[in-house]
């Protein structure tokens, strides 16, 4: 299988539950006005893509976003973000519906909003995370493990069959050639450089100053505050304080509308 495009930071734990959304009920009981949606997991364009259990789909965020968009009990919407990553295009299109949204929306990064899931972080409207976060990781990923050694040492052979020399490109069972690395690692810097421009709108910073980050590391909050990526150190109490001013409301009045995992249509 040829190595698949990546906005992902690698994280050392699995995770067993998936996630999807399908509009059957109104998110609000009456009492609630903030919809919470959970980005959790690697960021895919659809089920069934690698050995991903948790995952999250642009088409459960569109599902939601339309619910709640046309609800009159919900005045705002709170992405909690604890992701990796995931595919480009996936993350671009979830980012993108949450760009447009008719309603306002806050962003918070719980323990991990990097590469995708940073880019729909980066999205909403005003962006918290706590000084612990892990956040950033603006940067492209196509790394593979090369295995003709194994296949040789195993008596296994290769047999290339393509109408194309470029058809199999990416695949694991042969050395990569210097001309098919030099096209994909040009690929994979036009990626790259669409991840830059989005970050640079979504919070009104300058190219360079993205580029100076775009390295594919990622820093704590703090640090993340101190370069622009986030707006406010902080978690759910910062966030009903900021949607009360939002909304001219007593902090009081600002009730979330929780999600129950295992339990919600959408997860």
């Amino acid at each position: 299988m040829k190595a698949m495009v990546v906005v992902l930071t690698v994280i050392v734990f699995v995770v067993s539950i998936s996630t999807i959304y399908e509009a059957e009920n109104n998110i609000s009981d009456g009492t609630c006005n903030i919809a919470v949606y959970p980005v959790e997991g690697v960021i895919l364009p659809y089920y069934g893509i690698g050995d991903f259990e948790l995952i999250t789909t642009p088409e459960s965020l569109e599902s939601f976003m339309k619910t709640v968009e046309d609800e009159d009990e919900i005045e705002g919407v709170l992405v909690e973000v604890n992701s990796p990553g995931g595919t480009p295009v996936a993350s671009a299109r979830m980012a993108d519906l949450l760009r447009n949204s008719s309603l306002p929306v806050m962003g918070m990064i719980s323990d991990q909003g990097t590469s995708g899931g940073y880019m729909i972080a980066a999205a909403t409207d005003y962006l918290l995370a706590s000084p612990m976060s892990d956040v950033g990781s603006i940067g492209v990923n196509m790394s593979y493990v090369e295995e003709s050694q194994k296949n040789e040492d195993e008596g296994l052979t290769y047999v290339q069959l393509t109408t194309g020399k470029f058809k199999d490109i990416g695949s694991p069972n042969r050395p990569i050639t210097e001309e098919e690395r030099r096209k994909l690692e040009a690929d994979l810097q036009i990626v790259h450089n669409e991840f830059v421009a989005l970050i640079a709108e979504y919070r009104g910073l300058s190219t360079e100053e993205v580029v100076a980050l775009a390295d594919g590391s990622s820093m704590p909050g703090v640090k993340a505050l101190e370069a622009n990526l986030i707006d406010e150190l902080g978690g759910r109490e910062e966030v009903r304080e900021n949607f009360a001013k939002v909304l001219e409301k007593d902090p009081a009045e600002i009730v979330f509308c929780e999600y129950d995992s295992g339990f919600l249509p959408f997860y």
